[in-house]
C-alpha cells in the first residue's frame, strides 16, 4: 500500500477483511468542532473514531505529548486495529490531524499505514457515501512496541543549537514564525527556535486539499533554504501539524526526520529558551 492512497482506491478496496479505515480528526481549541460528533454525523463507511485528544501522556507538563506504548496499544485494540491491518487515515480537519495519527501508528509499530488524499472533504465532494453513527470492530492484538528514535526532547533541541547535527523545520504560518502574528496562549513568547527554517505546512496542499506533488513539495522546502542531505528536526505550535512536514518529507523519500513533541508549547513557555523574531535569512543561491 502506498502511504497515500485516492479516493478511488478506498472506494474499491472497502470491505477487504484486513484493511481498516480511520477518522483521525481533531480540532484547535479556537476552532470551536467536535470532531467526534462530526463523525457521528457522516463517516465512511466502516470508519472508526481515533480520539487524538485524549490519546496523549496526561501527566506531562505541556499539552498534546505523546501517550506510552502501552497506551497507545490498549486504545488501537479497543478500535480493532491489530497486527497485520491495512490502515487508512484520514480527516476534515484545516490541521491535516491524520498526520499525527499516522506519526504515532509508524511509531508503535504498525507497518502498513496510508493517509487518505484529500480526506473526507475529496470523498463527500465526489458523492460517495456516508455513514452515521459509530462503528465498532471486534478487538484485535496489537503488539506493545515504540521506537523513539525519531522523536526529540528539548534537552535535544538545546543541544543541537550548539552541534548543529540537524536543522530544525517549523511547521507554523509565518506570521508566528516571525514573531508578527502573537500567539492565542499568552504564556507563550513568540518568534521562533534559531537557525530555523519555516515551511508553512498549509502551503504543502492543493486548493482542494489534496497534496501537492513530490517535486513541487521538494521545491517547497528547497525555496525555505531546507538542507534535505541532512537530518531534520519538525515543530510546531503543539506537536500536531510538525507532523504534515513529516509526512510530507516521507512522500518524497526522506525519513531521517523527527519530531520535536513538546514544540512551541513547550519552548515558548520556558523563559530560558532562546528565541528570535523576525524573518529567516534569505537563502543564498547555489
Amino acid at each position: 500500500m502506498d502511504p497515500l492512497v485516492s479516493t478511488q482506491w478506498l472506494a474499491d478496496e472497502i470491505g477487504a477483511s484486513d484493511l481498516r479505515i480511520v477518522d483521525a480528526s481533531a480540532f484547535l481549541p479556537e476552532q470551536k468542532r467536535n470532531p467526534a460528533l462530526e463523525y457521528e454525523a457522516c463517516h465512511i463507511p466502516g470508519a472508526v473514531f481515533m480520539d487524538l485528544a485524549n490519546l496523549v501522556d496526561t501527566t506531562a507538563p505541556v499539552p498534546n505529548t505523546l501517550p506510552s506504548a502501552e497506551k497507545f496499544a490498549s486504545r488501537m485494540q479497543s478500535l480493532g486495529l491489530g497486527d497485520g491491518s491495512r490502515i487508512v487515515l484520514y480527516d476534515d480537519s484545516p490541521v491535516k490531524s491524520a498526520t499525527r495519527a499516522w506519526f504515532m501508528l509508524t511509531m508503535f509499530g504498525a507497518q502498513n499505514v496510508a493517509l487518505l488524499d484529500g480526506g473526507i472533504a475529496k470523498w463527500k465532494a465526489e458523492g460517495r457515501p456516508c455513514a452515521q453513527g459509530r462503528e465498532t470492530l471486534r478487538h484485535r492484538h496489537f503488539t506493545v512496541w515504540s521506537d523513539e528514535s525519531h522523536v526529540r526532547s528539548k534537552a535535544d533541541v538545546l543541544r543541537n543549537l550548539k552541534d548543529r547535527r540537524e536543522q530544525v523545520i517549523d511547521a507554523r504560518g509565518a506570521g508566528r514564525f516571525t514573531g508578527e502574528q502573537k500567539e492565542t496562549n499568552p504564556a507563550l513568547a513568540s518568534g521562533h527556535i534559531p537557525a530555523s527554517r519555516n515551511v508553512p505546512y498549509a502551503s504543502l496542499f492543493r486548493p482542494d486539499g489534496t497534496w501537492k506533488s513530490a517535486d513541487e513539495i521538494r521545491a517547497l522546502f528547497d525555496a525555505a533554504g531546507v538542507d534535505l542531505s541532512r537530518p531534520l528536526i519538525s515543530s510546531c505550535g503543539s506537536g500536531m501539524t510538525a507532523n504534515v512536514l513529516i509526512f510530507a518529507l516521507h512522500l518524497i523519500g526522506k525519513d531521517d526526520v523527527s519530531l520535536y513533541d513538546g514544540s512551541w508549547s513547550e519552548w515558548g513557555a520556558d523563559p530560558a529558551t532562546p528565541k528570535e523574531t523576525g524573518p529567516q535569512p534569505a537563502v543564498q543561491p547555489a
